[in-house]
């Protein structure tokens, strides 16, 4: 029995699968040949692999094939030979393999079931069918049952169950009332895929007596019906009604109302299942819900979104469907059932497997006795389908020997094969869920050359254009092709013809000479056969005389003319349209042998005249618009374009120039004020003018100059300051005698596009410049600095010379010259070109790495010699990457960068390295070919260098004598660290430091407590980490200890004490533009202070320019930069000496060559700030909510009867704090806050910000902005009074719950 198979069910004929063979051998789609040919059977039509026959006809099984010698067809079932003789039902149609089984006269379906497969054998082998499982449709009954009625109460859901009969196919289920009306279906109630009828909650209205299912069997075109269901709903008002009757008044009776249920899925049950599909089937996943309200369903993909274009919902979004469902669809699909009350969901596990399909099916091969050839099989699947061969219907391994087969998995390799080889192999790909067969034929001919082309086929073309000869063949082994023009001419060769592997001979510029014979040559080791076709050359169709504009006046006449050229051998139809459409049938039109002319003319014939001509070969076309104007009893004057000159004559003909004179035309009341004289060559280019030279208006002669070999003709276009003329009839041909050109061709070169060849190109002349009929090029070269002659060859007109054979990069003298029928152009110049480049040989050697510091090394390398560049030496590249870091010993993805150095240099600088690691590099020649060999790689390491600046420092827990510093490492270590170092001193009011302590920190340390500080004193820290290099770049910080208990400041004692306050200038900003910049900064101190600017060119040593700032303003605007210069500025407060900010640096921006766009009346702009204003006022919105939540905290009354002495506002008259602000809500924070003397609170000033004073004392907002923790005189916190808890709504907490 043959394993689970398939192949597509093809309808191709025998030619289909002629063409579609992978070899050598290509067999052309001609009859007479396909029936000459021996073929292998190929199987052409077929029965499904799944039949389900309708029992009451009978059964056809079709078997289809073809091949030469026609194939002969036999049949099996259930894996044993069919003996159609013996069985007087089953009978075989006449030269087919089709089975008809007759039914109808007594046969019975059920003894036909089985698996059948056909075979089609002939002399050279045997094709086999798929196995085509018959099977009868059945339709049984429904199984009588007894249905009691469904007493249901509103609200409640209810299934109603079909079950029809197990049917072959399965049938399709609807529900129908007795009258035959679909039953309505909707989100409420609607069909499952099993047929069951869902109630998601039932209503009054759904009380009926005739549920009726029907199962619809298609094959046998039956209906069966289930019997009725009844269902009565209860509703609650009738229900207490019914209580009510049978109580006493005294009783408490009633029902509960209808009570609205949260979801839940009446189908799939429980929270998960799986489902699991094939590969390009149709996915259907259901969810139905009972529930009240009526659940809304809705499905997601977890982890993923669902395909788009390929997903549906239907049933009211109950049933999720895929289509062309793939493995990527696998994973969890989830519905979710959701009304007012709830939701509930269901998630569906769905794997998607797949029976085999094609990557390559193995497709038939023709060869010729002693080639090579293979036959390739691959599929895939879910899970891997196997492959097993067949050869003839047999498997391989029992089938008779071939020693020219071998077989490697999938793949057939056939090796030196005989006509003995032919034969059909089968492919079979199968997996648990399927199988695919496909038939390959093999076929060995040898066979004779044959032209399929008919003999003294005539081929005629337009000049100019594309010449396509055919010379359709066939033999095996395949024949060679030749062609020759004329009975003995010459074989053709040459870049004016193209070969095609088909045989036809293409010319892609057929010219007038080119008419004649041509001869097409076919040959191989069995034989030769030749065939002449013809080929005709005919001038192009030209209009000489096309339509021109037109304005008329209503009811008047007008004419259009077209006046056309054409090859006396071919018969010109000329059409005229109207706006694209045929002319009006309208007797006011008349179309003559060259015009068409509009009689009475009206408004309706306002439009665009084309007149059209064509022949057999081509056509051409040319228009004209006609105005239609109102008469006018007295016209104005009109001033329009002139008219075309006219009378143009030609005198004084000479070899080299000619005199052309001209009558002008109307002016039409606007003075003409030149002449565009224009020339024609009909012999090189008919049909295209060109501009020749231009003439004043007073001008009506001109002698002009010819070139040799060029039929002139000329026209002239008169101009005035309305516009151009129309350009006149063309003046009489004037043929100039032909001369040997003039002109060599130029831009001669030579540069070799592969190793072993030259190509010498050049710019053909034009047409006029080769001053005589028969132009060519003589293209001559020799080896340069080789003592050999020229070698030359003369090719056709043409740009391009190919010369192989060369030697590999070779310099070579090279020229080209024109020549004619009437003899050469002078001697050309010489020019050096090359042979082809190839890749250099040999890699540089000695390759050394001196490394100058950290961050800096330089290769050194020797160079190549010059014989191994072969090809233009263009520099040298060095590959180099960084391998570890030494101090981190962690490898990383390894970036390899590129140095190119140019010319011939042996060194090379590697900049931008990191210390303290470990690099490889290698070297490579480069020409123009590409990259040598690389040189070894060469490994090198970057000493320590100094590290970059600590992470951060942080500064914290400020108390009366102390400060607490942590820091990170530095980002880049560039070494080992060795310690850090810590300098810092204190500053006063006028900013003057105190002295400089310095302090030494082991490398492992992340923080420090500094003790023994002055109280309420600011200091400035300095730090640094070392390697043994030396120290890197310092971060500084400012903090300030906090003040005594007592909150009184105490008096500095002694020379050089610090005082604990004073004014400064800090954060420096600017924000440049290309001329202006706008400076601020950020000022503390006393109030009042008048501020100046001063700013100068950075590096510069001139004098600072000082600007005064009005007022107490914390910005400035500098104008009249320089754009694209660096500026250095600081800012300083005027009657206070030395007293200013740090420099900062800014450089404007370049000069612009257009003003920027105002970026506030952009609409994107505009959106995005009302996008923003939206957010905040959502956000406030949520924190009043949030506050509004909660209780109040009595603190105030706390405060004010828990005063301490020691912490008390303080005035601003003593130089003391004052009340603290957040900048956030601008509430007022109560008890002991401090802040600098501008009420502001910095971010940068020790982190002393809102959210890390609440952390660092475990400290709470309350909801009127007070403060509770320590500053509030309390230790610990009290338990809040009206809330749950004693967390406070403050901005950062309301982000928080916003999120």
């Amino acid at each position: 029995m043959m394993k689970k198979q398939h192949i597509p069910a093809s309808k191709a004929s025998l030619v289909l699968f002629l063409c579609q063979m992978i070899s050598a051998l290509d067999v052309p789609l001609d009859s007479k040949l396909l029936e000459e040919l021996s073929q292998p059977p190929t199987i052409t039509q077929q029965s499904p692999k799944d039949y389900i026959v309708d029992p009451r006809e009978n059964i056809v099984i079709q078997c289809e094939a073809k091949g030469k010698p026609p194939p002969s067809f036999s049949w099996t079932r259930n894996g044993t030979h069919f003996d159609i003789d013996k069985d007087a039902q089953v009978t075989m149609k006449p030269n087919s393999g089709t089975l008809v089984i007759n039914i109808m006269n007594g046969g019975k379906a059920e003894a036909y079931e089985g698996v059948y497969q056909c075979t089609a054998r002939n002399e050279r082998g045997a094709a086999i069918s798929n196995n085509i499982v018959i099977r009868p449709s059945r339709s049984p009954l429904w199984t009588k049952e007894k249905l009691e009625p469904n007493h249901v109460r509103e609200g409640d859901s209810l299934v109603l169950h079909c079950r029809p009969p197990v049917g072959l196919p399965p049938p399709i289920i609807f529900w129908m009332d007795n009258a035959f009306q679909r039953l309505p279906q909707s989100e409420r109630v609607s069909q499952g895929l099993n047929g069951d009828l869902y109630f998601s909650n039932v209503q009054p209205e759904d009380t009926r007596e005739d549920y009726i299912c029907y199962a619809r069997f298609n094959h046998t075109q039956t209906i069966q019906q289930k019997q009725p269901i009844s269902v009565k709903v209860f509703s609650m008002d009738s229900l207490n009604d019914t209580i009510a009757a049978n109580l006493s008044d005294t009783d408490i009776y009633g029902a509960k109302p209808v009570t609205e249920r949260q979801p839940v899925l009446l189908t799939p049950t429980g929270s998960t299942s799986t489902k699991v599909e094939l590969r390009g089937n149709v996915l259907l996943l259901e969810c139905i819900a009972a529930g009240l309200p009526t659940p809304a369903i809705r499905w997601i993909k977890e982890g993923g979104e669902l395909p788009a274009n390929r997903t549906f919902l239907e049933n009211f979004k109950k049933t999720l469907k895929i289509i062309d469902v793939s493995e990527a669809d696998s994973g969890n699909y989830k519905c979710i059932a959701r009304n007012a009350l709830g939701s509930a969901h269901h998630v569906i596990s769905v794997t998607v497997k797949a029976a085999p399909y094609w990557i390559t099916a193995p497709r038939n091969l023709v060869l010729s006795p002693g080639e090579d050839g293979t036959l390739i099989c691959r599929a895939n699947g879910n899970p891997k389908p196997t492959i097993s061969w067949l050869a003839n219907g047999v498997p391989i391994a029992i089938a008779p020997e071939d020693p020219s087969r071998k077989v490697d998995g999938d793949t057939i390799i056939f090796s030196h094969v005989q006509e003995r080889s032919s034969a059909v192999y089968q492919c079979n790909a199968s997996n648990e869920y399927g199988y695919l067969l496909a038939n390959a034929f093999v076929n060995v001919l040898a066979e004779p050359p044959r032209i399929l082309t008919p003999a003294n086929k005539l081929y005629q073309v337009i000049a100019d254009s594309p010449a396509l000869l055919d010379c359709a063949y066939f033999g095996s082994p395949k024949p060679e092709i030749e062609w020759f023009k004329g009975v003995k001419g010459s074989i053709l060769r040459g870049n004016e013809y193209v070969f095609h592997d088909n045989g036809t001979l293409e010319i892609p510029v057929a010219q007038k000479d080119s008419t004649g014979t041509y001869t097409c040559v076919a040959r191989n080791e069995l034989g030769k056969i030749q065939n002449e076709v013809q080929l005709e050359v005919k001038d192009p169709t030209m209009i000489i005389k096309q339509p021109e504009y037109k304005v008329i006046q209503r009811y008047g006449q007008v004419s259009f003319e077209c006046i056309i050229k054409h090859d006396s051998t071919l018969v010109p139809t000329v059409i005229w349209l109207k706006d694209n459409d045929e002319l009006p049938d309208d007797e006011r039109f008349l179309v003559g042998k060259d015009n068409l002319t509009i009689m009475n003319v009206t408004d309706k014939d306002d439009g665009t005249y084309t007149c059209i001509v064509n022949t057999t070969l081509d056509s051409v076309s040319a228009s004209a618009v006609l105005t239609v104007v109102a008469a006018h009893p007295t016209p104005a004057i009109i001033y329009a374009r002139p008219n075309p000159p006219f009378d143009l004559e030609l005198t004084g003909q000479l070899e080299r120039s000619v005199e052309l004179s001209w009558i002008p035309g109307d002016e039409n009341n606007s003075p003409i004020t030149n002449f565009v004289i224009e020339y024609e060559d009909g012999l090189h280019e008919p049909g295209v003018w060109h501009y020749q030279m231009e003439v004043p208006g007073t001008q009506t002669t001109v002698q002009l100059k010819l070139s040799p070999y060029v039929n002139y003709s000329f026209r002239v276009i008169a101009v005035n300051e309305i516009g151009r003329s129309q350009p006149s009839e063309p003046s009489e041909q004037y043929l100039t005698k032909s001369a040997n050109p003039d002109e060599n061709p130029s831009n001669v070169q030579g540069i070799g596009s592969e190793p072993d060849n030259l190509v010498i190109t050049w710019e053909s002349l034009k047409g006029f410049q080769s001053n005589g009929p028969g132009l060519q090029y003589k293209v001559s070269w020799r080896q340069k600095d080789v003592d050999d002659e020229w070698t030359s060859v003369i090719v056709a007109n043409v740009s391009k010379y190919i010369v192989s054979g060369t030697p590999t990069f070779v310099p070579y003298e090279i020229k080209v010259q024109a020549l004619n029928d009437l003899g050469y152009a002078p001697e050309p110049s010489e020019v050096i070109g090359h042979s082809g480049e190839d890749l250099p040989m040999v890699a540089p050697g000695n390759v050394q790495v001196h490394v100058i510091n950290s961050t800096l090394a330089k290769v050194n390398w020797d160079t190549v010699p010059l014989k191994s560049v072969r090809g233009h030496l263009q520099g040298y590249k060095v590959y180099y990457w960084k391998v570890q870091s030494l101090s981190r010993r962690s490898r990383r993805h390894v970036e390899k960068k590129i140095l190119t150095f140019r010319g011939n240099k042996t060194f090379g600088m590697l900049p931008g390295l990191e210390p303290y690691s470990s690099y490889k590099l290698n070297v490579r020649v480069v020409n123009g070919k590409g990259e040598g060999p690389a040189s070894p790689d060469k490994v090198f390491k970057t000493p320590e260098g100094v590290p970059s600046s600590p992470s951060f420092l942080k500064i914290t827990n400020p108390t009366l004598d102390s400060l607490t510093l942590e820091w990170g490492s530095p980002t880049h270590p560039n070494g080992v660290l060795t310690s850090y170092i810590l300098k810092f001193q204190p500053i006063n009011n006028t900013h003057e430091l105190g002295p400089l302590v310095e302090i030494r920190i082991p490398a492992n340390e992340s923080s420090l407590i500094l003790k023994n500080l002055n109280y309420s004193t600011r200091y400035k820290f300095y730090f640094n980490a070392q390697t043994s290099v030396g120290s890197g770049n310092q971060i500084t910080e400012e903090a300030v200890t906090i003040m005594d208990e007592a909150g009184i400041l105490h008096p500095a004692v002694g020379a050089g004490k610090v005082q604990p306050l004073y004014p400064r200038i800090r954060n420096v900003t600017t924000a440049a533009a290309e001329t202006y910049a706008n400076i601020s900064w950020e000022y503390e101190g006393p109030d009042h202070a008048n501020f100046y600017v001063e700013y100068g060119v950075a590096g510069s040593k001139e004098d600072w320019k000082k600007e005064i700032v009005n007022g107490s303003r914390s910005f400035f605007v500098l104008k009249g930069l320089t754009p694209g210069t660096a500026y250095k500025v600081r800012v300083g407060a005027e009657g206070l000496s030395g007293f200013r900010s740090s420099e900062d640096v800014f450089e404007t921006g370049p000069a612009m060559a257009s003003r920027q766009v105002d970026i506030a009346t952009q609409g994107w702009f505009i959106g995005l700030m009302c996008a923003v204003a939206l957010l905040i006022l959502i956000l406030l919105i949520v924190c009043f909510i949030r506050r509004n939540k909660g209780g109040k905290y009595p603190v105030k009354e706390k405060e004010d009867a828990h005063a301490d002495p020691e912490i008390q506002p303080m005035k601003e008259d003593d130089g003391t704090f004052g009340e603290y602000s957040d900048a956030e809500d601008h509430k007022p924070l109560k008890k002991g806050s401090r802040t600098p003397s501008d009420r502001t609170v910095k971010k940068e000033d020790s982190d002393d910000s809102l959210v890390d004073y609440g952390e660092g004392v475990n400290g709470q907002f309350n909801e009127d902005g007070s403060f509770i923790g320590q500053y509030s005189g309390k230790k610990e916190k009290e338990p809040a009074e009206g809330n749950e808890s004693s967390e406070a709504p403050s901005p950062v907490n309301a982000m928080n719950s916003f999120v």
